[in-house]
């Protein structure tokens, strides 16, 4: 199975809304269970993608320590203001995030690099198949929102790119 297919299985799952589905091709077996959006995840590395969206969304200590004459709620619109303009590269599949090759190669992008559309953003891997992640917009990387080595869940944002 290819990444697309994985997808588009996903996409059926979800509108079919089907909590568990099995298949089995040759030697590759993929099992896929969610829970219900009522109830809490019944995966244990689901439950990270909600303190990164907490850190999304709330404005960070150190911001607001070093400009104390700012106002809170002014920090807080203008961080809100800045997260609007990003374009948010999302994970197309359920894996582990790997911002390089090997252990030992530079990262293939980093904060503050500008990338093209179609460029190597990182790897995730999913099924011992490494998955290339490409830019699905161009500009500069503003923030990357995954720690290398990280489970990631599909529709989680990766890379916050600036468009200019």
């Amino acid at each position: 199975m290819n990444q697309k297919e994985i997808k588009e299985l996903i996409e059926l799952l979800v509108e079919k809304d089907i909590t568990e589905f099995e298949i089995e091709r040759g030697d590759v077996k993929l099992h896929i269970k969610r829970g219900g959006e009522a109830h809490a995840p019944q995966v244990v590395h689901m439950a990270a993608p909600a303190p990164v969206a907490a850190a999304v969304s709330a404005p960070p200590a150190s911001s607001l320590a070093t400009d104390p004459g700012k106002p809170a709620t002014a920090a807080a619109s203008t961080e809100a203001a800045d997260e609007a303009n990003l374009h948010s590269v999302k994970s197309p599949i359920v894996g582990t995030f790997y911002e390089a090759a090997s252990p030992g190669s530079p990262p293939f992008v980093k904060v503050g690099d500008t990338v093209k559309e179609g460029q190597v953003l990182c790897i995730i891997e999913a099924m011992k198949l490494m998955n290339e992640i490409e830019a699905d917009a161009s500009g500069v990387i503003v923030k990357q929102f995954v720690q290398n080595g990280s489970p990631v869940e599909y529709g989680m944002p990766l890379f916050g790119i600036s468009k200019s």
